[in-house]
């Protein structure tokens, strides 16, 4: 079955991408506006750097000694050039140039104006009636690294807000949907017997819709379990006095009879009174397994009551041999209803004696912790069939006598108090058997 996913965290995650996409976009849109705004800045530098150089080149070239000999300005300290030049006259010949120019960067032709190569951002410009000409350049790695220099500014923020988003977005999803959660751990706590109304206090009016409905459900079903708990109670208790006064009249019919085919149809009526009388009384026990109340305030110590409870079965079962294996001075103490845990185990005993090979041992083990197994020999049953055997009149392949209703009561009783119950078949460790394994611990 495939898992479902959390509201809590698809809502965080959700949230979180939304506001990060938003901010790469804002950041996308940010950087081609500032890159354009970056480029006409940088133009306007280099234009600004031309004119200006351009006049004092011009009367550096005019006042020189040796008009046409190529004029290297010196710098006055060792430093990065963002901008170089160079100032030529019509036939090309190079008249000045900045100290660390390199003429192979710059366009052979002159250009007025604006012009870019691989490499470089170039502006010209001329003088003197178009004789004199300058050429500044920009190296555009310049202008890229200003550029990297800017989206990293921008970018590195989000290793930092996209973490505080998720958690803070987290926090606030977690904090919206705390009646949510809280509606749902209680759902999740209630056993199978608790059909009360769960508290809806606070939900949000999409939940709440649910919840209500929920709760009619909850309500409807009781309703209906407390009606067939009722019913199966009563019929099992009212059918008691008349099954007892059948059972009676027959028997003291038997006395009249003479030995014959009247007689062994008066025993067969008997047998079938009796068999009436035993269901009705499993009825009564399902209905109280179902019914609840299975817990009492005051505890009980379940070994005293195990040895109590086998030590009263072996009397009823005297061909039965049942071994019990109970830790010696110590106890378990339960809040169990001591008629419940009666019940169960009476019910458990009756299957493993009918249902168990004639003659082999039944043995019962309780151990300090509160697991009480009860192991019997008998042959393997499918594991198909295995699964079934909870539910109401449901029986194994065996031709033994039997209502169907053992398991079903213990199972009853196991889920009604909150224990757990394992049914094994081969029994653990062994190659044939039944085993019943139920845990009470924390009960």
């Amino acid at each position: 079955m495939k898992r479902a996913k959390s509201l809590q965290k698809t809502l965080g995650v959700g949230l979180t991408l939304g506001v990060a996409l938003l901010w790469v976009l804002a950041l996308v849109v940010a950087v081609t506006v500032l890159r354009d705004r970056m480029n006409e800045m940088f133009d306007s530098a280099l234009e600004e750097t031309a004119q200006r150089i351009m006049p004092l080149a011009v009367v550096e070239i005019i006042n020189s000694e040796t008009p046409g000999q190529l004029q290297n300005i010196m710098p006055f300290a060792a430093h990065d050039e963002y901008f170089i030049y160079l100032v030529r006259d019509n036939s090309g010949t190079v008249l000045l140039k900045s100290h660390n120019a390199d003429p192979a960067v710059f366009k052979p032709d002159f250009q007025t104006g604006f012009s870019s190569s691989a490499s470089h951002r170039f502006y010209g410009a001329s003088a003197v009636q178009d004789t004199l000409h300058i050429q500044v350049a920009e190296p555009l790695s310049q202008r890229q690294e200003a550029l990297r220099e800017m989206v990293f500014t921008l970018v590195w923020p989000l290793a930092i807000l996209i973490p505080l988003c998720f958690f803070g977005t987290w926090l606030f999803v977690r904090y919206s949907l705390r009646h949510v959660l809280a509606f749902s751990e209680a759902i999740k706590s209630r056993d199978g017997g608790d059909l009360s109304p769960i508290q809806n206090h606070n939900l949000p009016a999409e939940v709440n819709t649910i919840a209500e409905s929920l709760n009619d459900l909850l309500q409807r079903l009781r309703r209906a379990m407390e009606l067939e708990h009722a019913f199966t109670a009563n019929s099992a208790h009212e059918l008691r006095t008349p099954i007892a006064t059948a059972l009676a009249q027959i028997q003291r019919l038997q006395q009249t009879l003479p030995a014959g085919s009247s007689q062994e149809q008066a025993s067969k009526i008997e047998t079938s009174i009796r068999k009436l009388s035993r269901l009705s009384e499993k009825l009564m026990q399902l209905a109280k397994a179902e019914g609840g109340r299975l817990l009492s305030a005051e505890r009980h110590d379940l070994i005293s009551l195990l040895r109590l409870i086998v030590e009263e079965f072996r009397r009823s079962y005297a061909n039965a041999v049942i071994h019990l294996n109970v830790p010696d001075n110590e106890s378990f103490m339960s809040n169990l209803d001591a008629d419940a845990f009666a019940i169960l185990v009476q019910n458990l005993l009756d299957n493993a004696v009918k249902h168990g090979h004639e003659g082999k041992p039944i043995e019962i083990r309780f151990s300090a912790q509160g697991t009480l197994r009860i192991i019997n020999h008998a042959d393997v049953i499918p594991v198909e069939k295995l699964t079934q055997l909870r539910r109401r009149f449901v029986r194994s392949n065996s031709q033994a006598e039997g209502s169907g209703l053992g398991l079903a009561i213990a199972d009853a009783i196991v889920s009604g108090v909150g224990a757990t119950m394992t049914i094994h078949s081969p029994a653990v460790n062994r190659i044939d058997g039944f085993e019943v394994r139920i845990n009470f611990s924390g009960i």
